[in-house]
């Protein structure tokens, strides 16, 4: 089953640009009315430029954020706390499996969570080059046992490696180029399967020849997207299923890491291994479940587990963007999203796209993605509050 984390959110957003299938994150935080808190974990702790409000080795503390201002992102006011850890946020950013929980601090009786602020941005460069160098320096035959031995630790027969991160972004951090790693593909497009005795990879006909010339053909099969005689991925996953359910009368286990896997493609799998299951029935009343699907809730991402040089989660600096590029101030965009949740009669949009983050508030980030100028992070607007979890 897909956790809630994968499922709910296609229900919870509202965008003031376009609509998107994308994970709910958790939010418990009581936050001012028309202020904005930003909150990140000590251990991936941005900076906005354009403003002071400490180094980034000083204490943590409480930055708040006017919406109101007609500037669209300015208006910081900074109160000094003492920060501990919180028991009550699960850091979204961990939850990706790849960062720190969060901190929380106290504020007029309300609780908050904190970060580093500083002036000075400190742009960290990780780029693919470092990606390619880790993953050369593994034999694609020893990386592919490692992940075998994982796998088999872990109770899966398949595990699917997309391109995605947490965000579903088309191109995503050095952190989350886990499909690059395992294969030695690097193309901006295209899904690593690894069976108990076979690798394959899919992609599109922009890269080919790219994969061709990239992957160890002793030990990964290129699945040329689209072309004849060609399957799916679903399709080839319901025929393996169903030889697997025929000759061992049990399920096959898919793996996949929910965070970085739409919603919709696990419905489809879903889908498609149910009605196989009824082609394969000997009774119309007893319909075998051939597959499963095994998100390894509380696991690391198996990928992770056999990387080793694998870089950490970016954190540099955002910046505000001007109202002179931007357009339209966050308090009108705020509004927007607010009237689109009247209007559905919604509660919460939970945003996770990294393009509406940056357009929602206005912020750029240099750094965290090689090619885009996004920053990793996470938003949540309610009709009382907006929070930015970076």
């Amino acid at each position: 089953m897909m956790t809630a984390a994968a499922t709910t959110a296609a229900a919870a957003l509202v965008s003031s640009r376009h609509s998107h299938s994308r994970r709910a994150t958790k939010s418990a935080l009581a936050l001012v009315p028309c202020c904005l808190v930003f909150v990140a974990s000590a251990a991936s702790a941005r900076a906005f430029s354009l403003t002071t409000v400490g180094g980034a080795g000083a204490a943590a503390r409480a930055i708040i954020l006017d919406i109101s201002s007609s500037s669209g992102a300015s208006s910081f006011r900074n109160f000094g706390a003492r920060s501990e850890r919180s028991p009550n946020f699960s850091s979204v950013i961990a939850n990706t499996r790849g960062g720190a929980l969060g901190f929380k601090s106290k504020f007029g009786g309300k609780s908050i969570l904190t970060r580093h602020f500083s002036s000075v941005p400190t742009l960290e460069e990780s780029t693919m080059d470092l990606v390619k160098s880790a993953a050369s320096k593994i034999p694609a035959g020893e990386k592919l046992a490692a992940m075998r031995a994982k796998m088999e630790e872990n109770g899966v027969d398949v595990y699917i490696v997309p391109s995605d991160d947490p965000h579903l972004s088309e191109y995503v951090p050095t952190a989350y180029m886990r499909r690059g790693f395992l294969t030695d593909f690097h193309g901006s497009a295209g899904t690593a399967l690894v069976t108990k005795d076979k690798a394959y990879l899919w992609t599109d006909s922009r890269y080919f020849n790219e994969a061709t010339l990239s992957l160890d053909s002793s030990h990964w099969e290129l699945m040329k997207q689209s072309q004849p005689k060609v399957p799916t991925i679903t399709k080839f996953l319901t025929d393996l299923a169903t030889t697997h359910y025929q000759s061992n009368k049990s399920a096959l286990r898919v793996g996949m890491d929910a965070y970085v896997h739409s919603a919709s493609f696990a419905k489809e799998l879903n889908d498609a291994f149910a009605v196989a299951g009824k082609d394969i029935a000997e009774d119309e009343n007893d319909t075998p479940v051939i597959a499963v699907i095994d998100t390894l809730d509380g696991k690391p991402n198996i990928v992770d587990s056999i990387w080793e040089e694998r870089p950490p989660l970016p954190k540099n600096p955002f910046r505000v963007h001007p109202m002179k590029y931007s357009g339209m101030s966050v308090e009108d965009k705020v509004a927007k999203i607010r009237e689109g949740l009247t209007e559905k009669k919604a509660t919460l949009a939970v945003f996770g796209a990294l393009d509406d983050i940056a357009y929602l508030f206005n912020v750029r980030c240099m750094g965290d993605i090689e090619t885009c100028p996004v920053g990793i992070a996470y938003a949540t607007v309610s009709q009382d509050e907006v929070t930015l979890y970076c």
